[in-house]
């Protein structure tokens, strides 16, 4: 009986552009904009999803260049092995592996907690709302019939041929850039109408609010005698942009999927697939989230009740959406509704995407002996195997198994649990970040001085300036820099608010436990390899970059770019119109 181990390479750019974008827009988009709002107020707010946005764009512009030149399996952790230590490339593994298990369980949580869609009356009466009552009649139902029905769903999807799997991934990405415009829309023809409820369009900016939020809460309750401790002036702005960002950071999770995809890419020289679908989605959730937030900003102050209850627990119900909460206090029936529905299908798709990236994640660490102990070599070898069609079923069952902590959400104080537990799969995420960074600054100094060698044959595959290296971006080595020195601080300021007094241990433990971990691992390698005296470890970092050969682009019209066939003709002649077509579509497939 033949053994398959290997993915078949059958998505094309737009599949895996596409699977990316819908990995980014989970509950984040619809929940995460509303808290960011009422941490830092609606201008700040802004501020803060564009300094983000800079740090995603850093990062996966580092991680798209690399995986662009050599398309490895296990792209998150093979490059920092090669480049940093092996140790290192091993343990960001593991860690990356367990964030997006965990990422997995809460989109889950989410969605189960979407169904307890219902307003307090009381609010209703206060915006004056046409109805008494606002929800609907699944909230009675327990969290575990929704988690265990969607759970079987995600996991029958991802046991789909990749090729299939692409395809409905791409028709869930289309539906979602959809929605988020027309989202955008319909804020902005509610924006329009607050002239004659408020006297003005930009009233959520004006007096009594403003461009930002005039303090900071830091331990924010449900009991008016006990506001929390507040922070005010220069300083709490500063601490609300910075907790701003980290919130922000949250919801742009999942950009690494395009890096993820490398092994079952097809045509990556033909095509691209790297370079655009990095491009595609830097510009698609930069534009999206900053154009959502603010236009969802113009109608919803941001001391609204139910923003306020999005900040005392991690994941709330539709009720504590921005968008939703525009609705009703424009007095729209149906519309809450509708949105709450599309909120559950976005959380579902991204939690299918995140057992995606979770067992391909795993199935590469299954092909290194070296990333597993001795007594897990026949487990490894399991994890290994794929079905005659690509699909690795072992490794998706281990995956899917993990999401079974989304049970949690049964009673409500685990499910506070699970959010602290969902902070540090992020905090994970932002260790991979730096690594990647870090490895990205090796790499380019190494290929540099590959270009440079004019003993090599084929160096002109490494030569950043040359018309056929797949992809490469200005002024890369300083965002390298600044994505990793932005990265560090959020590590270690990420959850600042645990320090303030009351100090919470558990609030601590879920922000840097995930740090320990981290060098806990490395050190493990180490003693394996070494042996215990940590003077005796030594570096392991192969800096090779000739397996797998270099891609470079085949000869011809690069993809992404508007060359005409006839410059010195005008636009509309047949073959320039063609051109400025394929170029357009390109872009916006």
């Amino acid at each position: 009986m033949t053994r398959h181990t290997v993915l078949r390479p059958d998505l094309k750019e737009r599949h895996v552009n596409m699977m990316a974008f819908s990995a980014c827009i989970g509950f984040g988009l619809f929940l995460q904009s509303g808290k960011v709002i009422y941490i830092a107020g609606p201008g700040l707010a802004i501020v803060a999803f564009a300094l983000a946005a800079s740090v995603m764009w850093s990062v996966i512009a580092c991680l798209g260049e690399m995986t662009a030149l050599f398309p490895v399996p296990g792209p998150l952790f093979e490059f920092p092995g090669r480049f940093i230590d092996q140790a290192v490339g091993y343990a960001t593994g593991w860690i990356t592996w367990f964030a997006w298990v965990v990422i997995l369980a809460a989109e889950i949580l989410a969605v189960a907690q979407l169904w307890k869609f219902r307003f307090d009356p009381a609010y209703l009466e206060s915006v004056g709302y046409p109805d008494k009552e606002l929800g609907w009649s699944t909230e009675g139902y327990s969290g575990a019939v929704w988690v265990f029905l969607f759970l079987i769903l995600i996991g029958l999807i991802n046991l789909l041929p990749v090729r299939q799997y692409g395809q409905i991934e791409y028709i869930f990405g289309v539906i979602k850039i959809m929605f988020i415009s027309g989202l955008i829309t319909f804020n902005v023809i509610l924006s329009a109408m607050q002239k004659v409820h408020h006297g003005n369009h930009f009233w959520t900016w004006n007096k009594p609010y403003g461009f930002s939020s005039p303090s900071m809460v830091v331990h924010p309750s449900h009991d008016k005698t006990d506001p929390g401790v507040i922070l005010k002036g220069p300083q709490g702005q500063f601490l609300a942009l910075w907790t701003g960002v980290a919130a922000g950071l949250f919801s742009f999770v999942g950009f690494e999927t395009i890096a993820i995809t490398a092994a079952e890419n097809k045509d990556l020289e033909k095509h691209e697939t790297i370079k655009l679908a990095t491009k595609k989605l830097t510009i698609r959730i930069t534009v999206l989230y900053l154009l959502a937030t603010f236009a969802g900003g113009l109608n919803v102050p941001y001391d609204d009740p139910n923003l306020i209850n999005i900040q005392i627990n991690s994941i709330r119900a539709g009720q504590n959406s921005l968008y939703v909460l525009a609705a009703v206090r424009n007095h729209l029936r149906l519309w809450p509704s509708i949105f709450n529905g599309f909120f559950i299908f976005s959380a579902t798709t991204s939690g299918i995407n995140a057992l995606y990236n979770s067992s391909r994640l795993l199935h590469s660490l299954a092909s290194i002996p070296e990333a597993w102990p001795l007594c897990f070599q026949n487990q490894r070898r399991r994890l290994e195997r794929t079905t005659s069609r690509g699909v690795p079923l072992a490794s998706i069952t281990v995956s899917w198994c993990f999401g079974l902590i989304a049970f949690l959400a049964v009673e409500p104080f685990p499910a506070i649990v699970l959010g602290r537990i969902t902070n540090n799969a992020v905090v994970s995420e932002l260790i991979c970040y730096t690594v990647i960074c870090l490895s990205y600054i090796q790499f380019y100094h190494r290929i540099k001085a590959a270009a440079e060698d004019h003993t090599l044959e084929n160096r002109h595959a490494y030569n950043r300036d040359d018309k056929q290296y797949p992809y490469r971006t200005h002024g890369q080595l300083f965002r390298a820099y600044y994505g990793l020195l932005f990265c560090i601080l959020l590590l270690l300021f990420n959850n600042w608010r645990a320090f303030v007094p009351p100090f919470s241990t558990p609030d601590f433990l879920a922000s840097y436990i995930g740090i320990v971990a981290f060098f806990a691992l490395i050190a493990a390698y180490h003693v394996k390899s070494d042996g215990w005296n940590p003077l005796k470890w030594r570096r392991n970092a192969s800096m090779q970059i000739y397996r797998p050969p270099p891609v470079v682009v085949v000869p011809g019209r690069r993809r992404g770019h508007l060359d005409y066939p006839n410059p010195k003709a005008p636009i509309w002649e047949a073959e320039n119109l063609k051109a400025l077509v394929n170029f357009i579509w390109g872009w916006l497939k």
